[in-house]
């Protein structure tokens, strides 16, 4: 019996690759693990070749025989067997495009800019199909993005509020804004489908974030079921009031035995609106990225632990997804009430 599995996915696959300025004679890899799915690797494949580009699928070792269930949660460093391995990285480093379909990607290891440097550009998919293929990006949405990472870039402060309690000021100064569009065109740039949202990387943050019934908490890919109250300083979050989730996390920052564990990181909003809240309840935790719920158009989305623009390394990486903010930069306001407002 053949499996056809990927046939189904080459279309999605061959519209991201052309997103992706794949073109005739670029050369490809589709880079892969024994935990990856096989019709993605596939379909990744069969969509290259379709561009005339020169393939090449690499499958390197996982990380452990047995993976730990924080795979998928883009906290860990990758696969040691690529950071680990000169000449795995040099094969990467020589690519045009790779393709990264491995658990856990490279997203906070320093290998990645390495190979970023050599003007690869890296396109990150490990979500469900149906949700890759829901939230299959636009060429329009880069001109959004870089709008609103512009809008970042010349302002000075954020303000976060919301009616459960939330009221948060962000000093925007040397943030370094970035963004994410759902696909990777430019030499040298990584990107991950899906997702098209704004993110910055401040230094300094001080007010009082209140999670609301039905926030996310990433990567336990839960949602908040009581009200949890976050004391900030200076960018570092103190006091932690709430229920079952408040002691939740505080459990998280003193097993995590990580200076940098209690400290905020990347903060922004989603753009995506074809994202879907409820998709965190309706697959396994072992299907999902959980990327509808960080691209999440109308969201505030926060994170701690690593922090590239201060040199923080750190794998205690909490994303934090909340609905009903008001976001404001320099007084104009961009989420109002959970909703991309029309500028």
């Amino acid at each position: 019996m053949f499996d056809f599995t990927s046939v189904d996915l080459l279309d999605a696959f061959t519209s991201e690759l052309r997103l992706c300025k794949v073109t005739d004679g670029e050369h490809v890899v589709v880079l892969s693990e024994p935990g990856s799915r096989g019709d993605y690797v596939a379909a990744a494949f069969g969509a290259a070749k379709s561009l005339g580009a020169r393939v090449i699928s690499a499958t390197v070792p996982g990380g452990s025989p047995a993976p730990m269930p924080s795979t998928h949660t883009g906290a860990g460093p990758g696969l040691s067997s690529v950071l680990d391995d000169t000449a795995a990285q040099d094969l990467l480093k020589s690519a045009d495009l790779v393709i990264d379909l491995t658990q856990e990607g490279f997203i906070h290891a320093p290998v990645q800019q390495e190979i970023l440097k050599a003007g690869t550009r890296i396109i990150f998919v490990c979500d469900a199909p149906d949700v890759l293929i829901r939230n299959l990006p636009r060429e329009g949405d880069k001109d959004l993005v870089v709008r609103e990472a512009e809008l970042l870039k010349k302002s000075q402060v954020m303000r976060v509020t919301s009616a459960a309690g939330t009221d948060l000021t962000v000093q925007l100064d040397g943030s370094k804004p970035e963004f994410q569009t759902g696909f990777a065109d430019d030499p040298g740039r990584w990107d991950h489908w899906p997702s098209t949202m704004v993110l910055c990387w401040p230094e300094i943050s001080d007010g009082r974030i209140l999670l609301a019934e039905g926030d996310i908490l990433l990567p336990f890919k839960e949602y908040v079921r009581s009200p949890v109250t976050l004391h900030v300083a200076g960018g570092h979050i103190g006091k932690v009031e709430g229920g079952a989730e408040a002691r939740m996390l505080e459990t998280f920052f003193e097993d995590a035995d990580d200076q940098w564990a209690r400290s905020l990181s990347h903060m922004g909003w989603g753009l995506m609106r074809s994202a879907d809240w409820f998709a965190t309840a309706m697959y396994g935790k072992g299907d999902l990225m959980g990327m509808d719920a960080r691209a999440f158009a109308g969201n505030f989305l926060w994170s701690t632990g690593p922090h590239p623009v201060l040199g923080r390394e750190s794998y205690a990486h909490l994303d934090i997804a909340m609905r009903g903010c008001t976001v404001t930069v320099d007084g104009t306001e961009v989420v109002s009430g959970g909703a991309l407002t029309e500028r």
